[in-house]
């Protein structure tokens, strides 16, 4: 009699747990069809809306100079958004690792860039394969660094780091530690109320030559 009623509740579990994962997916898909949606309006709508007033009031070259000029500024949002890791170069690599106080010197190759966007989160990640003398002078600076110190794992954004009061108004944090693979600086800096906190990671690992930045909005 127990082994059946067991059967049952975990039958009934498993069922509410299937159940749970379709609301959650069904709810997905309707907020991404709501969000393209939204987009769909907007292209369509605003263009339209610019060249039908200035027309109704007389100026029909008006309307398809604001319309068509609207339309190019969308197309060209829309090709830097889909074309966003291709387009994405050396330069800024170095720039985003400068905000770090990280700075190459030697030449070095992009391996790899990547990014992938949701509603509210964002991940941006690149490796690079860099001089030995860059790697050996970057990881003595982390070393050199007054907090430095040496952890068994990676920090992540629910670090006590990013659960103090001065979450969306302190100041810019740097932070230097190593674990087993990696020598890794940390970058945490506030955005304000109601923004996420930028957080950023600068690895180097301890078997080859690379370098790999990680960009983390959540």
């Amino acid at each position: 009699m127990t082994g059946s009623l067991l059967g049952s509740f975990a039958g009934f579990s498993r069922q509410q747990k299937r159940s749970d994962r379709l609301a959650l997916y069904f709810q997905y898909k309707n907020m991404i069809g709501l969000f393209f949606l939204i987009i769909l309006i907007i292209l369509v709508g605003i263009p339209y809306a610019l060249y039908w007033i200035p027309k109704k009031l007389g100026y029909p070259g008006l309307g398809r100079v604001l319309s068509y000029s609207i339309g190019a500024i969308f197309i060209l949002l829309v090709f830097f958004a889909i074309f966003e890791d291709a387009l994405f170069s050396k330069s800024d690599a170095e720039e985003l690792l400068a905000e770090q106080n990280t700075k190459l010197i030697g030449d070095f190759d992009l391996l790899e860039n990547k990014s992938m966007s949701a509603i509210g989160d964002y991940y941006h990640t690149f490796t690079l394969k860099i001089s030995d003398t860059d790697k050996r002078r970057i990881i003595q600076s982390i070393r050199n660094a007054s907090d430095f110190r040496t952890k068994n794992t990676e920090t992540w954004i629910d670090d006590s780091l990013f659960q103090q009061p001065n979450r969306y108004t302190g100041k810019k944090i740097i932070r230097n530690y190593e674990t087993k693979p990696y020598f890794i600086r940390e970058l945490f800096e506030p955005q304000g109320i109601g923004y996420a906190p930028k957080f950023r990671r600068i690895k180097i690992s301890k078997k080859d030559d690379t370098l790999i930045f990680e960009d983390i909005d959540e």
